[in-house]
């Protein structure tokens, strides 16, 4: 970032990613391609997870409960009825102290496959870093439930077993399928806001959603 004070303006230089987005080349690799270029991204977002916060961001639990209960409650009176909403709910319930004394980390935010730049049957980078926040590293995996799971299952298994170099500890599928029936939730209020024309299409997403997670009876998907 610099600023020419005579002109009145301000700059930035950014490095460029060579390459188009996952979502529209992963198809036309094949399946290894895929899961390596998941390997590669898992790992790359590993690095990120490791800068802590700063000392003046509350704890994770504080700020997500708080902002899940917001998004809650706005479903609830939003005209939407999600098919086994209250098994969601009651997951969450349960499963909610999984969230207490997680690490306050960087967060991209927005780790998706339109994000993932590959080239040549290869992961190249990420980008679009604008939305980052802080909290829990683990958060940064829901976006694969709604927008990689449907694009390629190879690169999906392969971005989460790259981040934990293949050794998953059994902690992570509850945080994952808390923060993915949050999600549920969050993506209805949030579409009806911004988007209310790819409200059917979100649904459909959140239909297999919960095919995936046998109405969050299980942890796992059945993708996995």
């Amino acid at each position: 970032l610099g600023l020419l004070a005579e002109e009145g303006l301000c700059y930035g230089i950014f490095s460029y990613l060579e390459g188009e987005d996952a979502k529209k080349l992963l198809p036309t690799y094949s399946p290894k391609e895929q899961y390596d270029i998941g390997i590669e991204a898992g790992k790359d977002l590993a690095k990120m997870h490791t800068y802590e916060a700063p000392n003046n961001i509350l704890p994770w639990y504080e700020r997500a409960m708080k902002k899940h209960s917001k998004y809650l409650e706005a479903y609830k009176t939003c005209g939407i009825n999600i098919k086994n909403d209250d098994k969601i709910i009651k997951f969450i319930e349960e499963n909610e102290i999984y969230l207490k004394n997680r690490p306050n980390r960087f967060q991209h935010d927005d780790f998706h496959l339109e994000n993932i730049i590959v080239r040549d049957g290869k992961y190249v980078g990420v980008v679009d870093f604008n939305g980052y926040d802080w909290g829990d590293p683990l958060h940064d995996f829901v976006k694969i439930a709604l927008f990689a799971r449907d694009i390629s299952i190879p690169y999906s298994i392969g971005q989460i077993e790259g981040y934990f170099n293949r050794k998953i500890p059994e902690e992570f599928w509850k945080l994952y399928t808390v923060y993915v029936g949050m999600t549920v939730f969050s993506s209805v209020v949030w579409t009806l806001r911004a988007a209310p024309h790819m409200l059917d299409d979100m649904l459909e997403r959140l239909t297999i959603v919960l095919e995936d997670h046998n109405n969050f009876e299980l942890s796992k998907p059945s993708w996995f």
